[in-house]
């Protein structure tokens, strides 16, 4: 009977403290994610501070996006070479540092160099934030500990237009950095006081090339991604660009097959539930889902000529949807499994996506606040089925690198998804011959990403019934 409620007491603490390193990772990452979408809101005001044309701020964002590119392969054997605590210690204080000299710029160039370090610390903690959740939460801990850290990826990018808006508005632009310093100082001292030391197996040298080789290969990927939606120089700079990302990425993958202690272990690739939930449907599906935060904002400002407020009016029903779905998700994948819920989620995830393509402005509101509602809630869904199935089956050894790869391919689908519904739109605009795009370029472009939602969805039938069973707890047969 003691050994039984000592055993019950060990197990809530577990599930206590699980919640709590996600819950200080989450803060981290919460500040992290603001920052890339309320700096957008800023930039008239900050190119008119710094004397340049707005154009040329954008290169601040672009910057950003491409130092943390490169050092984002680098996190996982940074974490356990130094310990996965103190390289997130680490990041934190970069990034808050950083944030307080963008705040403080005076000029482009200042900005400039201020961004690219931001992005060097942001590129280490979303990975090795993740690695630390991992070695604190149980397998049957990992969905709600996932989920803790999912929601600052569902709600920041929806919230920080606003709140840079407002900021701009009432304040000025340098806030919309200097916000960050008491967010950093306190993710430092939640990590210094939640997060446990742990110790670290030998990570071995550096494997330089492959660093090299990877970092360059993201890299071209994910300016080609940038710049297929901002460059109005050609083609053949983004097809080149592309060209030698993918051929970088491919002499990497090489690379890593050959070399006995390579940077990244590809191994976690074999595992079906990782390969599937990052790679090849999983890719896909936040592909579509990560179009439609660009594309709800250009309908309701552009196809419905709506303010940017009462754009941002719909946009917090989305939001709402978002964060709706938390208190659900557990028990719904331990009932049906991560098959079934990724298969119909999915589907209904893809299925309102191509839906908003039918919106119009005389439609009711209520009819298109219930849209955005349930696009919200299928949209956490799957982030938070997808990141936690992509885990549920690797190994301790396989950990540091299967964050890493999930990190880049994130941002690569984020990117995607971007450029995809750019295009889609750009190009049924051309077909039209018009200047800007209507309502029908709109539904054009919300059915192409909707089929894309719809195929990968699919292809998540390919799982076991009862995969990841372990970490959801679904028992196959019961109701």
């Amino acid at each position: 009977m003691i050994a039984m409620q000592t055993t019950e007491k060990d197990d809530a603490e577990s599930i206590r403290r699980a919640k709590i390193v996600a819950l200080v990772v989450a803060v981290s990452f919460f500040m992290q994610i603001l920052d890339g979408t309320i700096v957008t809101t800023s930039l008239p005001q900050m190119a008119a501070s710094f004397g340049v044309q707005p154009v040329s701020m954008s290169i601040g964002i672009t910057v950003y996006m491409l130092t943390m590119a490169a050092f984002i392969p680098l996190s996982g054997w940074l974490g356990d070479r130094y310990g996965a605590r103190r390289i997130f210690m680490a990041s934190i204080a970069v990034f808050t540092v950083a944030s307080l000299f963008c705040g403080l710029s005076g000029g482009l160039a200042e900005f400039v160099v201020a961004r690219a370090v931001q992005g060097a610390g942001s590129a280490l903690m979303t990975p090795v934030g993740r690695i630390i959740v991992l070695k604190n939460a149980r397998k049957s801990e990992l969905v709600q500990a996932i989920a803790l850290i999912t929601w600052p990826a569902l709600t920041a990018p929806v919230i920080g237009p606003l709140l840079g808006s407002f900021i701009t508005t009432y304040a000025s632009w340098h806030w919309n950095f200097l916000i960050n310093l008491p967010i950093g100082v306190l993710g430092m001292a939640l990590v210094l006081r939640f997060v446990p030391e742990q110790r670290e197996e030998d990570a071995g040298r550096l494997d330089m090339l492959g660093f090299v080789l990877s970092a360059g290969g993201l890299t071209f990927l994910l300016a080609a991604l940038e710049l297929s939606v901002k460059w109005d120089g050609g083609l053949l700079p983004i097809l080149l660009m592309l060209a030698a990302g993918i051929a970088l990425s491919v002499m990497a993958t090489r690379h890593f097959l050959r070399v006995s202690n390579p940077l990244l272990d590809l191994s976690a690739f074999r595992v079906q539930t990782y390969a599937i939930a990052t790679l090849s449907a999983g890719t896909a599906s936040r592909v579509a889902i990560n179009a439609t935060p660009f594309l709800l904002p250009l309908l309701f400002q552009l196809g419905f000529a709506l303010s940017s407020i009462e754009a941002g009016a719909y946009l917090l029903v989305y939001f709402l949807g978002n964060l709706g779905m938390k208190a659900v998700t557990t028990p719904l994948l331990a009932k049906l499994g991560f098959r079934t819920v990724l298969f119909f989620n999915g589907m209904i995830a893809a299925l309102s996506i191509a839906a908003c393509g039918f919106l119009v402005p005389e439609t009711p509101r209520a009819i298109i606040y219930a849209l955005l509602m349930i696009a919200g809630l299928s949209r956490s869904m799957e982030f938070t089925a997808l990141n936690t199935l992509a885990f549920a089956d690797i190994n301790p050894a396989q950990r540091s690198s299967a964050s890493t790869l999930s990190s880049m391919l994130q941002q690569v689908s984020m990117l995607l998804g971007v450029a995809i519904a750019a295009a889609a739109l750009n190009i049924s605009v051309a077909l039209r011959s018009v200047e800007g795009p209507g309502l029908i370029d709109f539904r054009w472009t919300f059915l192409v990403v909707g089929a894309i939602g719809i195929i990968s969805s699919l292809r998540f039938l390919q799982l076991a019934p009862d995969a990841g069973a372990e970490v959801s707890g679904h028992k196959i047969g019961t109701k």
